[in-house]
């Protein structure tokens, strides 16, 4: 029997749930309390609708990761997690183990790394995975056995979607980000290109390091080429912050998430 994976981001899942509660409820112990609630009911609903034969919920360890290390300012100025929030997770993790739902949460590693790990391991064995997160860096890993689900907007994404909507293959999307940066994070990538001149040049050239390879001849015609060469180092260091790893020591096997309802 094929087996189906379904890996909760749970700190997507809960952050933005909690927002909302934290909006309607000027009690914060009522807060946390429909938070949790909301939560359980979120994942009651994805459990009938994508039925899926194992199930992890991932936290995030809120710890400074090996892309601290490489970018000092990453994810600088993100709000924080709420500290009422966080010191309630637990009791959030337990709420889901009594639905039959392991958590799983390291200091060292960020989510996106192990969920990462998770799908890679889980997909090798051509087994399905369905990644439930709006973070659009979760798009590297769209292949024939994996997909990702937007709880949020109810979108459910396949590589042949995101590929049409971007306009990009799968394999390209870590060469754009390298090149676009991500905001959000602080990763800057190439100063001048944009959007539309990393989807233009990638279109031609395929790759970021076919780019790179292109001669004087060539580059001396394409100012957003020449862009790219002249700020080489920080495209590959961008490429490495985007990249998320699949190679994390988890511990455990995957017939230790096999959901059975309580």
């Amino acid at each position: 029997m094929s087996a189906c994976l379904l890996i909760i981001d749970a700190m997507n899942l809960i952050r933005r749930i909690y927002a909302v509660q934290e909006k309607q409820n000027k009690n914060i112990d009522f807060a946390l309390s429909a938070t949790n609630n909301t939560a359980c009911n979120a994942l009651q609903k994805m459990l009938r609708a994508h039925q899926p034969s194992h199930v992890i919920c991932v936290f995030d360890s809120h710890q400074q990761s090996w892309r601290h290390q490489l970018l000092p300012e990453y994810k600088e100025g993100r709000k924080p997690i709420p500290e009422a929030l966080k010191a309630y997770l637990p009791q959030i993790q337990d709420a889901f183990y009594e639905m039959g739902i392991e958590s799983l949460v390291t200091e060292q590693d960020e989510a996106d790394d192990l969920i990462a790990t998770l799908t890679s391991k889980v997909t090798q064995k051509q087994q399905r995975c369905i990644i439930v997160s709006t973070d659009k860096g979760f798009y590297q890993l769209l292949n024939a056995y994996t997909s990702i689900y937007d709880y949020f907007q109810s979108l459910h994404m396949d590589s042949y979607y995101v590929e049409h909507k971007l306009g990009l293959k799968i394999n390209q999307l870590i060469d754009y980000w390298a090149i676009t940066g991500i905001s959000s994070s602080h990763i800057k990538g190439v100063e001048g290109v944009g959007n539309k001149g990393a989807l233009a040049l990638l279109q031609q050239y395929q790759s970021l390091d076919n780019m790179l390879q292109q001669t004087q001849s060539i580059v001396s015609e394409d100012k957003r080429l020449q862009k790219v060469q002249a700020h080489q180092a920080d495209a590959l260091l961008s490429k490495q912050l985007v990249t998320l790893k699949t190679e994390i020591g988890l511990g455990f096997n995957l017939k230790d998430l096999r959901y059975q309802t309580k």
